[in-house]
């Protein structure tokens, strides 16, 4: 018997959807489902009577949709929801909305064929709720971001100038960890000469739990922020877009989805599309330019951090900035790996403050990590260590 039974509660209009997702999960020993609510008004109501570890929360459903009912459970019982959406455009925005209001991941389901879609996600569904139960981070909306129209940043009077001393606990109050690099945990890893060459790139790569990670870091960099950056946060092809707009509207510096062909510039945040590596070469005088490829094609993540993060190891050497947020599994480690190698900076972000600490696991017990911070010290330390 598993030491912990994961207690799920499946939230779904479609009688079927709530089939299929229990018979997904009844064979795996460590997790039970304890209930089923067929709107939002009744999955209130359950999560206040049978306390479950995680809910699967459809978004458009009668009576009260999964927004609302996000947003009711978040401030009443906050734990882990992991929202079921639509690969379009309006499917794309409304998750969105609910990794604001905190919901912690999501399962793209195809509508066109939904009974051989569920079976395709089903190791994804069942590995995002082992992963985030596993964590015990508190899941909350981020006031800041409530309102993307009236968002602080927009405002040109709030412009922060580049060497400023801003700091990311205006936006967010959680752990308490003074941020110091190489915790007790990580006293085994070696002080990177590096961290003293001139930066010219940063390289961030991110999964379960980025898209909010990256709100905390990304709006705090100033709007003229010295170099370009490079981004890679697991998500379909039909989210980034959406993604990267949402992010530009509450940052400083601009943020756009790659498409592949054009010269990086400086305060320039390139978002990888979804089902695609980004890369990045040299190309003559004209400058450094992203590569948008599928190729290659047998690695588990598409876009992948790694890809990215190796490329950028090649053409910068020293000169880079690579920081590793909150994620499933272990992209991005051979990637890092190679900045280090090569003498760039590289910054993790710590357990405490990650949805899921997988990625930055990988890359800290790899002894690859200058500094282990809490995802509110990140963007402070990009900017220290660009000056």
């Amino acid at each position: 018997m598993p030491e912990k039974i994961i207690r799920v509660l499946i939230v779904d209009d479609s009688a079927f959807m709530r089939r299929a997702i229990s018979s997904l999960l009844e064979d795996e020993n460590d997790i039970k489902v304890i209930g089923q609510a067929k709107d939002g008004e009744d999955a209130v109501k359950q999560v206040e009577d049978l306390k479950p570890d995680v809910v699967t929360m459809d978004i458009e459903m009668p009576k009260m949709d999964g927004l609302t009912a996000l947003k009711i459970i978040m401030k009443k019982n906050p734990l882990p929801v992991i929202m079921l959406s639509s690969l379009t455009e309006e499917g794309a925005k409304a998750t969105l909305d609910a990794l604001d209001y905190g919901a912690v991941d999501y399962i793209p389901k195809n509508l066109s064929n939904v009974s051989l879609n569920i079976l395709k996600v089903k190791d994804d569904l069942i590995s995002k709720i082992r992963a985030v139960t596993a964590n015990k981070v508190i899941y909350k909306v981020k006031p800041s971001f409530e309102n993307h129209d009236n968002i602080l940043f927009k405002s040109d009077n709030n412009k922060t100038k580049y060497g400023e001393d801003i700091t990311a606990k205006t936006l967010y109050n959680g752990s308490n960890n003074n941020g110091n690099s190489n915790s007790n945990s990580n006293s085994n890893i070696k002080p990177n000469i590096g961290l003293y060459a001139k930066k010219e790139i940063v390289a961030i790569g991110s999964s379960t739990g980025g898209p909010k990670a990256l709100q905390e870091v990304i709006p705090l960099l100033p709007a003229d922020f010295p170099f370009p950056l490079l981004l890679v946060q697991h998500m379909p092809k039909a989210f980034t877009g959406p993604f990267a707009q949402r992010l530009s509207g509450i940052s400083h510096i601009k943020v756009v989805e790659a498409e592949g062909g054009e010269i990086i510039k400086p305060g320039v945040a390139y978002l990888a599309p979804g089902d695609k590596h980004m890369s990045i070469r040299r190309d003559g005088k004209d400058g450094v330019r992203i590569f948008i490829s599928e190729e290659p094609k047998d690695l588990i993540n598409r876009p992948s951090v790694t890809v990215m993060m190796k490329s950028v190891a090649e053409e910068y050497h020293e000169k880079s900035i690579a920081v590793m947020l909150t994620g499933m599994g272990s992209d991005g480690l051979d990637g890092m790996s190679a900045i280090k190698k090569y003498g760039g900076s590289t910054i993790a972000q710590d357990e405490a403050t990650c949805v899921v600490y997988g990625m930055p696991k990988a890359v800290v017990d790899a002894g690859v990590v200058d500094k282990v911070l809490p995802i509110y010290k990140i963007a402070e330390e990009i900017i220290r260590e660009s000056k």
